[in-house]
């Protein structure tokens, strides 16, 4: 079995930063594009950011230039560095990996738990 485990969250102030991290563990051979979403109360969950494999990243406009994501490969490990952080990007930060690569399975779509940023003053 393989899980994808965030950190990082809590509570900042409006101009904060924060750092998020995925781990990804099990007997994990490979993992494709990796990606963090957010979903705030009452609404749907949408793309915050994704990372391929090569380093390619793709953000939403919302947060283009104010958060950076970022992987190692090796210890297959996402980031999501968060700054001058506003009370609207208050969500659960949900981890993704879109294809995780075992040595007898591959998995696709997963996610993990999710963690909670506030951003309040």
């Amino acid at each position: 079995q393989v899980q994808l485990v965030e950190s990082g969250g809590g509570l900042v102030q409006p101009g904060g930063s924060l750092r998020l991290s995925c781990a990804a563990s099990g007997s994990i051979s490979s993992i494709s594009t990796m990606g963090w979403y957010r979903q705030a109360p009452g609404k749907q969950r949408d793309l915050v950011a994704t990372i391929t494999s090569g380093g390619r990243t793709n953000y939403a406009d919302s947060v283009k230039g104010r958060f950076t994501i970022s992987r190692d490969n090796a210890k297959n490990t996402v980031y999501l560095q968060m700054n001058s952080l506003k009370p609207e990007d208050t969500a659960v930060y949900y981890c993704n990996a879109d294809r995780i690569a075992t040595i007898n399975v591959r998995h696709f779509g997963v996610w993990g738990q999710g963690t909670l940023v506030t951003v309040s003053s």
